[in-house]
């Protein structure tokens, strides 16, 4: 594949293609200095305003916890290079506790106070909510008591009252933390913007090839105490955090005709609720 034209501003040379999604293209570079340093190119598709909020996340953040933006030009952005150690291969090599104490400690450094104003056009949580609510809206009207419903009424509970509404990554995951030159860093964020503990959410599904580990109430437990800690809230609100986004991912894979997906969601979430309702 032919490399795309980069902007002669950023003097970067040396490209790779070393990932490929449905939205973007990811290179690496090197720049003038002989640094490396990552192209990331984004397609046309439904959901590139996440994307572009995620770049304004980025610019505003200014490399505290997550990757420093270094240029942008229309639907490309020139990043830091985080790296290639993966989150998951702490998880894989020294076990899940070590993964989850480092990712409590950049979600620390996420909410750490920033002396700029935040960026005016991050997702507000109601709004990244919407597919749950409507897949609620549709069991309650067909008289069925699901999961969904269950779950809609948590995330209202938990919307109108936040513990504090900050920027949020928005996708933070094992897979979105990688350990480069400066430590441990976000990547690909959403930009969203509300209650902290929804950053929490997505670790409890993840790593996606360890249903195992995700279904575990040990770990789901610890990791409800980790993160509280972190976030300054109580396990309890961290697991209602979890409870509604994983129904949140389900309700978007339930529009996208996925099953397996939105099956494995729910049966995590339910792990979920059961360790919840044990508190």
């Amino acid at each position: 594949m032919d490399a795309p034209a980069f902007p002669s501003r950023w003097k970067v040379d040396a490209p790779e293609l070393i990932a490929e999604t449905f939205s973007s293209r990811i290179w690496k570079v090197f720049r003038a200095d002989g640094s490396p340093a990552i192209v990331k190119a984004l397609k046309p598709f439904d959901d590139v305003e996440d994307e572009l909020r995620g770049e304004h996340f980025l610019a505003w953040r200014r490399g505290e916890g997550a990757v420093r933006l270094l240029g942008r030009d229309g639907h490309s952005m020139l990043l830091e290079y985080a790296g290639e150690t993966l989150l998951s291969q702490v998880l894989a090599e020294q076990g899940d506790n070590a993964a989850t104490a480092i990712a409590a400690e950049v979600m620390a450094r996420l909410f750490s106070p920033s002396d700029y104003p935040a960026p005016p056009d991050l997702q507000p949580l109601r709004v990244r909510f919407s597919s749950l609510f409507k897949k609620a809206k549709t069991d309650r009207d067909a008289g069925e008591k699901t999961l969904y419903v269950e779950a809609a009424a948590t995330a209202e509970r938990l919307l109108a009252d936040p513990v504090e509404v900050l920027p949020l990554h928005g996708d933070l995951h094992h897979d979105n933390i990688m350990l480069g030159p400066r430590g441990w860093l976000a990547i690909d964020p959403k930009g969203v913007l509300g209650d902290p503990g929804f950053d929490a959410a997505n670790m409890f599904y993840n790593p996606l090839d360890r249903d195992d580990l995700c279904r575990d109430p040990r770990r789901i437990a610890d990791m409800a105490e980790t993160f509280a800690r972190t976030l300054g809230q109580t396990p309890p609100a961290i697991l209602d955090h979890a409870i509604a986004y994983g129904c949140l991912s389900a309700s978007w894979h339930h529009e996208d005709g996925n099953a397996v997906d939105e099956n494995r969601e729910l049966s995590i979430a339910t792990a979920i609720r059961t360790v919840r309702l044990s508190l």
